[in-house]
């Protein structure tokens, strides 16, 4: 294997793409532990109304976060096509509620655009990077910023 193609492999990054409400997002692909469907959620009380509730997985308690609520959005209303991606940031595992899982993507630093200023604060917390693929736009997800501040702290 040339030189060349070894540092353009190390410059790649996979990551998983899904849809919340019609919207592309994406998450680094490292950070997936798994993809499930959706299990209804068990809620808990004074829980911000982002946070679904929890689920048992294999005997672990796992927080489900709703993207759409998060992001400002209507919250998610549940079926069987939902889908509850599994992740892991700073050894906090929690799931995230997404309408769809639609693509595995390699990605290169060069495909990654700055977020755009567009007055909210808010939303450049959320959203790392876009990705332009043809005529579609892709958010890049900060997970770290995903965590209600309570669970951050504990992770």
């Amino acid at each position: 294997m040339s030189e060349a193609v070894s540092e353009l492999n190390a410059a790649m990054t996979e990551v998983i793409a899904f849809k919340v409400h019609d919207d592309e997002y994406c998450v680094d692909i490292m950070s997936v532990r798994e993809i499930r469907g959706w299990t209804p959620a068990t809620r808990i009380p004074h829980a911000p109304p982002y946070v679904r509730g929890v689920i048992n997985l294999r005997g672990a308690v796992l927080p489900i976060i709703d993207l759409a609520a998060r992001f400002g959005f209507d919250t998610t209303e549940t079926s069987e096509r939902n889908v509850i991606i599994v992740a892991q940031i700073d050894g906090q595992l929690f799931g995230l509620l997404v309408d769809a899982v639609s693509d595995i993507m390699s990605i290169t630093a060069d495909d990654l655009q700055p977020t755009p200023n567009i007055g909210s604060e808010q939303a450049r917390t959320f959203i790392k990077n876009v990705i332009a693929r043809e005529e579609q736009m892709i958010r890049f997800i900060d997970l770290k910023q995903i965590l209600p501040q309570q669970m951050a702290n504990v992770a």
